[in-house]
């Protein structure tokens, strides 16, 4: 599972002014991506506004971005829910041939069990062979994935090899990485905390701030995987200003703003998603612009 160490970054979706998806637009952000040296593609998680997308959007942007890859990175398709049957039933029916590995959320809304998420998980390795990454992220489901949950799937089924863990919580991440079989990724799903959670033995990121800024991002990373943490802190600490502004009025429509000054898309949201306001647009663009002055490639 080497591949899915290092760099991931969470795809957005760009879309033009009628709502439709800019097919260009996601082709120069795929090779944009690349170019900057991201080690694997994530396409359709909630930053790509899973959530607004239909089955054969979400088809048509997994197609779109394994064309324009050409295999030349791993990519990782988000399929997720909170009805399981459905979930499993996704499984069967995308056409996954460019797939390398699932990602999928714990589910929300429903407020499960511990036990309820065991064994939703557990339906999802039957349903297909790919490897799944589980995501954990409460602050957008209502339910946290314990520890002892995660470890308990990571023991039990070969084809779950990783966990993409926003919890927030160093307590619970440092416990996995203490406790996990010694294949088994843990990965951040947080920006800003990326660096202590490498430190303490984490395996990568997937990222949203890398959709803009890769290069600075996948060095920061890079660097410490290396045990470079004096250049991986150079790095981090460039980029950590503008992490808070990305998110402060919504993902994506933050990164999504500093995408459309670097190039790359319009930026455009579905609702209900709107786009940022003119006071954090300049804030967001200059933050970017020192950047890329700092580490330009």
């Amino acid at each position: 599972m080497q591949k899915f160490k290092g760099l991931g970054v969470a795809m957005v979706t760009p879309f033009s002014a009628d709502g439709s998806i800019d097919i260009p637009a996601l082709e120069k952000l795929t090779n944009f991506l690349i170019d900057g040296g991201v080690d694997y593609l994530v396409v359709q998680g909630t930053t790509g506004e899973s959530p607004v997308l239909s089955k054969e959007e979400k088809q048509k942007t997994l197609d779109v971005v394994a064309k324009a890859n050409n295999g030349r990175k791993p990519i990782v398709f988000g399929i997720g829910g909170n009805n399981t049957q459905s979930v499993e039933n996704d499984l069967k029916t995308f056409k996954l041939d460019n797939v390398d590995a699932i990602l999928s959320a714990s589910p929300y809304y429903n407020k499960p069990t511990q036990e309820g998420i065991y064994q939703h998980y557990k339906k999802l390795t039957e349903a297909t062979e790919l490897p799944i990454i589980l995501y954990n992220v409460p602050g957008r489901t209502a339910s946290n994935m314990d520890a002892k949950t995660t470890l308990r799937l990571a023991q039990d089924f070969n084809n779950i090899i990783a966990v993409k863990e926003a919890s927030g919580s160093m307590d619970q991440i440092m416990e996995i990485i203490h406790n996990k079989p010694n294949d088994f990724l843990v990965i951040s799903g947080d920006d800003a905390i990326t660096l202590p959670i490498l430190s303490a033995g984490g395996d990568g990121v997937i990222s949203v701030v890398g959709n803009g800024y890769p290069y600075a991002f996948g060095k920061m990373v890079s660097s410490c995987l290396t045990g470079d943490f004096e250049t991986g802190r150079k790095y981090h600490y460039e980029i950590l200003p503008i992490i808070n502004p990305l998110f402060s009025e919504g993902n994506p429509a933050g990164i999504k703003e500093s995408l459309a000054d670097q190039g790359i898309m319009e930026n455009h949201v579905r609702l209900p998603l709107v786009s940022v306001s003119e006071p954090l647009k300049d804030k967001i663009i200059t933050l970017g612009r020192n950047i890329n002055k700092a580490f330009p490639y």
